[in-house]
């Protein structure tokens, strides 16, 4: 794309219509920017469009959202094998590269923060190696900008070096990390420091001046709170030698900003929130040194402990001020349970502490009943175990549960007099003091004790069972399900939480009530009472057997189906998700009537409709589809006269899937239609032999996210259709799609799938003549891709054929690709990675085929193979006498942290999923099976194989093997 009058003038057009508020227009613009997308150089053109300052700000900030979005896709490949024909041409990246900074420091402050943005994606893959010029160009323009104190200027480029910088706090600690680290290090950490006390001595004089004014304050505090964001991930790996050098510096301007107001910032909202923001940053870098340095910052403790409480004493309750609360109590928290917790002993300090600062944080305030009301979403998850946001109520307990680390019986006594005082005013006017109960119940859910890996939990602030039976249990057995909601969501979480103190007599009483509680007004009431029973329903006895069975729900399964799908009606519940999570779970548990089943898929296919037309929230659309699959598996497993229902029921709202293209649905709706096909008895309909049609088109393969969807559908059909497989060319289509999988590294497992199920579903005489292409497809991958990972799966390939078609048609058709080949392929890589099979049917499948080699095929019993066959033998031997975390050595993965919005990914559905089928069900034992064969064989060859055991088995796969005949009783001889 040339950059000319015309094509400034085509760019201007596009991006004025996608700002129209006409959708045909935006449709026809949005189109035809990506259609210019694939032109070289288009980047290059739109940011230049983005410096035109005689087009329209508006245009322009279009324009510069477009070109950070087309550097996210297009700026480096988001896999390893993807094509890179759409990527932006190095010579255009170059000439990006050496514009951009430019521009966004002179751009208007909206149009900077797009441009830094997109700065941040090319710095993400480029800094430093392949950009070396960024950051002496940052700090030249940095160094510029100090003298002119040009603070727009300091603060677009800090907020840049700030994003880019941003990789130090989360990725894995490398050694390229760590040079990335130090090159940022020795060239920025001095200028960042000099800048820090440049700013502060013009704070300070500007504010003791008396004549200063919030307009020319405000950028020096966002200045200061940059340079802290920055000291933030410079320190995050280790500590620097030059931040240790100058820790004084910095310490004494955090202090200062902990201590010290600033009336004329203070005295507007606006302004107090950007003095909280930089006291919250520098709470955020005093509790990492807290964390991480404790020994070098141990002279510094004492007078930021003091600062911390005495600035919390002075911060309100609203808001607003929320981000500064938490990360000032979070620096107790660490406080509390390092060793420099004796601050924390003295007299009166933690009876202090929990009137003047747990307390009034956990106290409902306005807001929080506000959000309850308005935003149930957030609420919960805000409010819900597990979730990991800092609400000021979690942070407030998180620190007596720090301190309560050392002084566990002082907490304990403290906080259950509390409660106890609070539950006494509740009593004194139950209508005015409601709040007092909430808190009361609140510090018990918050301060209870989780046990690690497991879901039980345990308090000594108070009796359990006498809590619930006093405090919830006259919440839950309320008649007014809408009164005091929030106190029902207390009782409610109360009741999930120690679910498993509760006994099972006491809690089936109260099914009735949770039932009644799913119609509540209160989008909170009805979400926490659905995730009750729901975790109910998972609750494990001791044995490990399930507490609930069908059973307990049965008497009230018809209300508690009809009250979880009319809180699907009730307002801002149209997708709760924790309600179809709850159906899902009932479903996996009840018995399924006739009635229950009709009433059920009507309802779900309907909501299911509803959520086609716009899908937007991928956790409820999951449940949805789940509870699907579960109610399909679990009636018709019962009764096969169910399934035409569910077909008339389902195959419409799979057809929309399917021709309105469905992106985030088409993995879901593949896995329903497996599931819909494995149920029926060939022959298969020709309502489905239309969709298996579709399945074998090259286009369906294209989105990589179907993939394993589309292989557990083709799966389906190679088991129920496989002599329609045998027609049409079919063979030869599926056999493409195998080999397209098995080029790519990220489908490769996904082509063996493939492949296996071919071998077990056809007769040899289907496949014959295509075995020689297949072999010579494997190994040409296995030239280039010699991981662990697709060995295993060669292996487990090669032995269900062997055990499937015979070792004669194994050894020939591989050699009959090359000459001799199969030897090569025994000693190269199946003897050396037998060891590394792993699970029950792949341990056995593999140990039984390598046995019948070794016992059944020429090639190994002729006399010069004898190494072959011994060292075979030994890891054969290794593979059924060592547990796998001895002998398997899985490959390093370095996890890909990706910057991704919601992206349509395959999610597999547990109820729609592939059953693991035995290739050898008349072999119950692969160790009997080894020693019987051994010794039938041994009894044909006497005294052949005792020397060659000697000779290549190690001591311990000797004496294990010999443990193994004597077990079995199957000497050899």
């Amino acid at each position: 794309m040339e950059w000319n009058p015309e094509t400034l003038q085509f760019l201007s057009q596009c991006f004025l219509h996608t700002l129209s508020p006409e959708r045909e227009a935006r449709r026809r613009a949005e189109a035809s920017l990506l259609e210019a997308s694939d032109r070289p150089n288009y980047g290059l053109a739109v940011l230049r469009l983005v410096a035109e300052l005689a087009i329209d700000e508006q245009i322009r900030q279009a324009a510069a959202v477009n070109f950070k979005n087309h550097l996210k896709g297009r700026w480096a490949p988001a896999s390893s094998d993807e094509a890179h024909s759409s990527l932006i041409p190095d010579g255009e990246k170059e000439q990006i590269k050496a514009l951009i900074v430019t521009l966004m420091l002179s751009a208007s402050p909206r149009i900077q923060s797009q441009l830094s943005e997109a700065l941040a994606v090319i710095g993400k893959h480029d800094f430093p190696k392949a950009w070396p010029a960024l950051l002496p160009e940052l700090i030249s323009n940095l160094q510029k900008a100090l003298e002119a104190s040009d603070y727009t200027s300091i603060n677009g480029i800090l907020g840049t070096a700030n994003t880019i910088f941003k990789k130090f706090r989360y990725q894995y600690k490398t050694n390229d990390l760590l040079l990335d680290l130090k090159y940022c290090l020795d060239n920025f950490a001095a200028p960042l420091l000099e800048i820090y006390l440049k700013t502060a001595a013009l704070i300070d004089s500007t504010a003791n001046s008396g004549g200063a004014s919030a307009i020319t304050i405000r950028p020096l505090f966002e200045s200061q709170r940059l340079c802290c964001r920055i000291f933030y991930s410079l320190n995050f790996q280790e500590l620097p030698e030059f931040f240790e050098d100058h820790m004084k510096e910095w310490m004494t301007e955090f202090r200062k900003y902990l201590t010290t107001n600033y009336p004329v910032l203070e005295n507007t909202a606006d302004g107090v929130a950007l003095v909280d923001e930089l006291r919250a940053a520098v709470c955020e870098n005093i509790n990492l040194y807290m964390e991480k340095n404790e020994e070098e910052f141990q002279g510094y403790l004492n007078d930021f402990a003091s600062a911390v409480w005495s600035l919390l004493g002075n911060v309100s309750q609203v808001s607003s001020r929320d981000q500064l609360a938490v990360t000032a109590i979070k620096f107790l928290t660490t406080v509390s349970t390092s060793v420099h917790h004796a601050l924390f002993a003295g007299e009166g300090v933690i009876p202090q502490i929990c009137q003047s600062i747990v307390i009034p944080n956990v106290r409902l305030r306005d807001e929080d009943e506000e959000l309850f009301e308005m935003n149930y979403v957030e609420f919960i998850r805000r409010d819900m175990e597990g979730s990991d946001l800092d609400t000021r109520r979690r942070i407030a307990c998180e620190l007596l549960k720090g301190i309560a680390t050392n002084y566990k019986k002082q907490v304990t006594d403290l906080v259950s007099v509390q409660i106890q005082h609070l539950l006494s005013s509740f009593a004194a006017n139950p209508v005015v003091n409601w709040k007092d109960k909430d808190c009361a119940i609140y510090l018990v859910v918050s301060l209870a004790t989780k046990k690690a890996g497991g879901t039980s939990v345990s308090t000594d602030l108070v009796d359990v069972q006498t809590f619930f039976g006093s405090v919830i249990v006259p919440e839950l057995q309320s008649q007014d399900v809408n009164g005091f909601p929030m106190l029902k969501a207390g009782a409610l979480k109360f009741f999930t939480m120690f679910r498993n103190h509760i006994s099972k007599h006491v809690a089936v009483q109260l099914f009735p009530d949770l039932i009644r509680f799913l119609v509540a007004e209160s989008n909170v009431v009805h979400s926490y009472a659905a995730s009750c029973i729901e975790k109910l329903l998972l609750v494990k006895e001791e044995g490990g057997q399930a507490r609930y069975i069908s059973v307990d729900i049965s008497p009230f399964l018809g209300v508690l189906m009809q009250n979880l799908f009319n809180a699907l009606k009730i307002p801002d519940s149209e997708e709760n998700q924790y309600v179809m999570k709850c159906i899902m779970r009932v479903l996996g548990v009840a018995d399924i009537s006739h009635e229950i089943a009709r009433d059920c898929i009507a309802a779900l296919t309907s909501k299911l409709g509803e959520v086609c037309k716009n899908p937007k929230n991928p956790v409820f659309n999951h449940y949805l589809f789940e509870s699907v699959a579960i109610l399909v598996k679990r009636a018709c497993e019962r009764d096969v006269s169910f399934i035409p229902a569910f077909e008339e029921s389902l195959f419409p709202s799979l057809q929309t899937i399917l021709t309105d293209d469905v992106t985030e649905f088409l993995p879901y709706a593949f896995q329903l239609l497996a599931q819909l096909v494995e149920l029926n008895r060939p022959p298969i309909p020709p309502s489905y032999m239309q969709i298996f049609g579709l399945l074998l088109s090259p286009d369906s393969w294209k989105r990589g996210s179907n993939v394993p969807a589309l292989v557990r559908l083709l799966q389906a059909f190679l088991q129920k259709a496989p002599n329609e497989l045998n027609q049409e060319g079919r063979l030869s289509q599926v056999l493409g799609i195998f080999k397209k999988l098995v080029s790519s590294p990220s489908s490769y497992e996904q082509g063996f799938f493939v492949l296996n199920t071919v071998i077990e579903s056809l007769e040899y005489s289907v496949i014959a003549p295509y075995v020689c292409h297949i072999w010579a497809a494997l190994f040409a991958e296995l030239q280039s891709r010699r991981t662990i990972k697709f060995i295993k799966s060669l292996l487990i390939f090669m032995s269900l054929f062997l055990v499937k078609h015979g070792s004669a048609n194994l050894v020939d058709t591989v050699n009959a690709v090359q000459p001799n080949i199969f030897q090569a392929i025994l000693m190269q890589f199946w003897i050396p990675n037998l060891k590394h099979i792993t699970g029950a049917i792949e341990t056995k499948l593999t140990a039984v085929a390598s046995t019948r080699l070794i016992c059944e095929s020429p090639s190994l019993l002729d006399a010069a193979a004898v190494e072959h066959w011994g060292k075979m033998l030994d890891s054969i031997v290794t593979l059924l006498s060592r547990p796998e975390q001895d002998r398997v050595e899985e490959e390093p993965e370095m996890p890909d942290i990706a910057e991704s919005g919601y992206t349509a990914t395959f999610v597999r559905l547990f109820s729609a999923g592939k059953k693991e089928e035995d290739p050898l069900t008349d072999i119950k034992d692969p160790k009997e099976f080894l020693v019987a064969s051994l010794a039938k064989l041994s009894a044909l060859y006497p005294g052949r194989f005792i020397p060659i055991i000697s000779q290549y088995l190690d001591q311990a796969n000797q004496a294990a093997l010999l443990e193994l005949c004597r077990f079995y009783n199957c000497p050899i001889v």
